[in-house]
């Protein structure tokens, strides 16, 4: 009788800690629902998100924060703030809508602004290429999005999927 019971404390715990960002805070419990887009300001961004992983600056005075979160890099929440530090919009960057965007003849700079930091860089140099990978889930589970790149010209070559592991 207390083996099963022992079982499933342990499987339950496994979950929960697999809901964990890499800080060990909750990943649906981000604060997001304190931000208002044309309100919030990037102090408040920073209060409910904390310290971006890369800030990008544009020309235009615009602000882009980046935050990957999520086990394993799961997740990965891009803000934009207008010039004024006021919150413009947020989005979770790991979608297979923003994957279908990445094209060849992109540059590694234009991938990482779009997707964020990847979870893995890994340089193959015989064949020249660098694959950077995206943890991300979809209906089936967890899955990798692999963006390849010339090493030489730092440009994307091609993209695919594969399993965690593979």
């Amino acid at each position: 009788m207390r083996r099963p019971y022992a079982c499933l404390m342990i499987l339950l715990l496994g979950l929960l800690s697999s809901a964990c960002d890499r800080e060990g805070k909750p990943v649906q419990q981000f604060g997001l629902e304190k931000l208002a887009i044309g309100v919030s300001s990037e102090g408040d961004v920073r209060n409910a998100m904390g310290a971006p992983e890369t800030t990008w600056e544009d020309e235009d005075g615009s602000r882009i924060l980046e935050y990957p979160k999520g086990p394993e890099g799961a997740r990965t929440w891009i803000f934009t703030l207008d010039a004024k530090g006021r919150l413009v919009e947020y989005h979770q960057a790991l979608t297979e809508e923003n994957f279908a965007r990445i094209k060849p003849g992109m540059r590694r700079d234009d991938v990482r602004r779009l997707l964020g930091k990847p979870r893995t860089a890994v340089n193959f140099k015989r064949l020249q290429e660098e694959v950077w990978d995206y943890r991300y889930t979809d209906t089936f589970g967890n899955r990798l999005f692999n963006v390849h790149m010339d090493e030489r010209t730092g440009r994307v070559t091609r993209t695919s999927t594969s399993e965690p592991g593979n």
